[in-house]
């Protein structure tokens, strides 16, 4: 398949994406010296397996814990790329959890879901030290982000501890992504397709979900957002879709650091949704 007519190779679709990427990165920096943050702080192991916590100015008791999970397929960007996201979690009360995770092909999807699965351990566990609650626990994910947030509420994490979750420009059927130009840099395995398609997996009823799509995306990216939707619906979640006028695959993330852009409100919404929750509970885990 020739990459210009190639609907996942973003870059042939964003004539801007160069621009946003140096953009999200400068002010990640920024965000990086202006929030309070404690960084790199340990959820496993592995040189990876480590987040940046980003606090609001004014600090209370108990407050909602949100989780980011960077897109990039899987194989590229890092949580220092996506600090920016933080501006907004911030400005919703939240402490802001963004996500680092190893990348393909060096280590396989299993690892990296394994990565995410422990990340929300790690914050039920120990989040109260820093004073977030983990029973109001959101998380947002962007693109290979937002396949990865399915698998902190799906069937084998019940019950989830995730009370709602924001997925922006998602992938949520892997099998298309083999005839993609993805296929000579990671490989994605018949394996993989079978285990990690969100779609062919149950998930919590009680996680509250916004699925949301930028109207100048690819069609894949609309047809997935809409079977998943569907799927979701199917099952008893409650779902809003929503499609981001204007918006593409790269400047719908971007927006989600600028509190006043709709992707913006959208995720304050999704964090607020945490302070619903009962406090001082720790979710179980499995």
């Amino acid at each position: 398949m020739a990459s210009t007519t190639d609907p996942f190779r973003i870059r042939d679709h964003v004539a801007e994406f160069d621009d946003i990427v140096r953009e999200i990165v400068s002010r990640s920096e920024k965000t990086r010296l202006q929030l309070p943050m404690v960084a790199d702080v340990a959820y496993g192991a592995d040189p990876t397996e480590t987040v940046d916590l980003f606090f609001p100015a004014v600090r209370q008791e108990s407050m909602p814990v949100h989780m980011f999970i960077h897109g990039g397929y899987w194989r590229m960007f890092s949580k220092r790329d996506y600090s920016y996201v933080a501006e907004t979690v911030t400005k919703a009360g939240a402490i802001a959890v963004i996500v680092d995770y190893a990348l393909m092909p060096s280590v396989r999807m299993a690892t990296i879901v394994d990565q995410v699965r422990r990340t929300k351990r790690w914050i039920v566990d120990h989040i109260a030290e820093f004073g977030g609650d983990p029973a109001r626990l959101t998380v947002s994910g962007h693109s290979a982000g937002a396949h990865l947030a399915t698998f902190l509420f799906n069937e084998a994490e019940r019950p989830s501890s995730i009370q709602a979750a924001l997925l922006l420009g998602g992938l949520y059927e892997l099998e298309p992504l083999q005839s993609s130009f993805l296929q000579s840099e990671i490989g994605i395995t018949n394996g993989e397709v079978a285990s990690f398609t969100p779609l062919t997996h149950r998930h919590d009823r009680n996680t509250r979900v916004a699925i949301m799509v930028g109207a100048d995306e690819t069609p894949p990216f609309h047809d997935q957002a809409e079977k998943f939707a569907n799927s979701l619906r199917s099952q008893g979640l409650p779902v809003s879709s929503i499609t981001l006028a204007g918006r593409n695959h790269m400047d719908s993330v971007r927006d989600l650091g600028i509190a006043s852009s709709e992707a913006g409100r959208r995720l304050m919404e999704v964090i607020e949704l945490g302070y619903d929750a009962a406090p001082a509970m720790h979710p179980s885990v499995i």
